[in-house]
C-alpha cells in the first residue's frame, strides 16, 4: 500500500493511494486512529507534498561500500549518525534552491525510513515493528561546508535541501530496493540497498539506542556511488521501486 500527503485547494490532507485514486484518511496515515473517509480524489486533481512533516530527521553516512570508495572513506565499523534540520525538507516537484551556488552542492539518492511508533532502544529484531514505511529522499549536500565545517548538519540543512516523496511504501522488501537518480534524463546513480553495509533493522536499532524517536520522523539510509554536482537548471528524478519517483527542479 502507498500513502500521501496531499492539499486539495487550500486543504492539506493525508490519503491511501490506490491506482489513480487518493482515498482521503483521517488524520495521518500513521497514527492508529487514522481510517478512510468517503472523499476520494483522482491523483492527477491533487497537489502532492512531502509525505512527511518529521520532528526528526536522523541521516546515515557511507552506508554503502562503493559511496565510501568514491569519497575516500574507511568503511564505518557501526552506522554513522548526524542530524539535519526538518525544516529542509520539501516535497516532490518542489524546487532545491542552491544556498551558495559557488560551492560544490551534490545530489544524494537515498531510502527513507518512516517510524510508525514511538521508539526508544528498540532492537534489530523488534525493528521492523516500529517502522511503517518507507519514501524517497535527496540528501542535497554542501560539500565545501563539510570540508569546511569536518561534520555535517550546516552543510545538509539549509532550506530545500531534503526533498522527500512522493509516497510512503508499506510490505516493501527493503534490503533489495533498486535506487537510481537521473539528473536531466542521464543515469547518474544505479544501486540497490542489498548492498547496504548495515541494514535497515540495525541502523534503526543504532538510532533508537541514543534517541527517542515519534511516529513521522525519518531515518535516511545513505547513497550509493554517482554522487555529483548540481547546477541552477536540473531535472533530477530519484526512483525506488515499489515507492515511485521523486521529480524536484534545481534553482
Amino acid at each position: 500500500m502507498r500513502y500521501c500527503r496531499f492539499q486539495v485547494g487550500e486543504e492539506v490532507k493525508y490519503g491511501m493511494v490506490d491506482v489513480n485514486k487518493v482515498i482521503e484518511l483521517v488524520g495521518p496515515y500513521y497514527q492508529e486512529t487514522s481510517a478512510p473517509t468517503e472523499n476520494i480524489y483522482e491523483l492527477e486533481d491533487v497537489t502532492l507534498l512531502s509525505p512527511v512533516t518529521p520532528k526528526q530527521v536522523v541521516a546515515i553516512g557511507l552506508n554503502y561500500v562503493d559511496h565510501a570508495k568514491e569519497q575516500g572513506k574507511a568503511i564505518p565499523d557501526e552506522p554513522m549518525m548526524f542530524m539535519v534540520s526538518p525544516h529542509a525538507v520539501i516535497g516532490p516537484d518542489d524546487t532545491i534552491h542552491l544556498a551558495r551556488e559557488e560551492h560544490r552542492i551534490e545530489y544524494e539518492a537515498e531510502l527513507a525510513i518512516v517510524v510508525g511508533k514511538k521508539a526508544y532502544q528498540v532492537s534489530e529484531d523488534e525493528a521492523s515493528d516500529y517502522i511503517f514505511g518507507y519514501t524517497i529522499a535527496n540528501d542535497v549536500s554542501d560539500r565545501h561546508l563539510q570540508k569546511q565545517d569536518g561534520q555535517f548538519t550546516r552543510a545538509k540543512s539549509f532550506s530545500t535541501y531534503k526533498p522527500m516523496g512522493p509516497f510512503v511504501a508499506t510490505d516493501l522488501k527493503y534490503d533489495r530496493l533498486k535506487v537510481q537518480l537521473k539528473q536531466n534524463g542521464t543515469l547518474k546513480q544505479d544501486g540497490n540497498t542489498r548492498d547496504f553495509i548495515h541494514s535497515v533493522e540495525s541502523v534503526f536499532a543504532a538510532v533508537t539506542d541514543v534517541m527517542t524517536l515519534e511516529p513521522g520522523d525519518v531515518i535516511i539510509t545513505g547513497t550509493p556511488a554517482g554522487v555529483g554536482p548540481l547546477e541552477h537548471g536540473d531535472h533530477l528524478q530519484i526512483s525506488i521501486e515499489g515507492i515511485g519517483t521523486l521529480d524536484n527542479q534545481v534553482e
